[in-house]
């Protein structure tokens, strides 16, 4: 019975020291933010630069 405890209280052990599983939480965290912001500037700024650049190129084949 105490060589089980044994076991377990190194297992547990083990599993918080490992953090492998929070890095790749915290890394798609990150991207997702990343995301949610270029998502936002072109849904903000996509219909001025749309109609800028097609002024531009309509002007090009004036």
């Amino acid at each position: 019975m105490a060589r089980s405890f044994r076991q377990m209280i190194r297992l547990i052990g083990r599993f918080n020291s490992d953090s492998s599983g929070a890095t790749a939480i915290e890394y798609s965290l990150v991207a997702s933010g990343i995301a949610g912001v270029v998502i936002l500037a072109v849904y903000t700024l996509g219909d001025t630069v749309n109609e800028t650049f097609f002024n531009r190129l309509v002007n090009a084949w004036k």
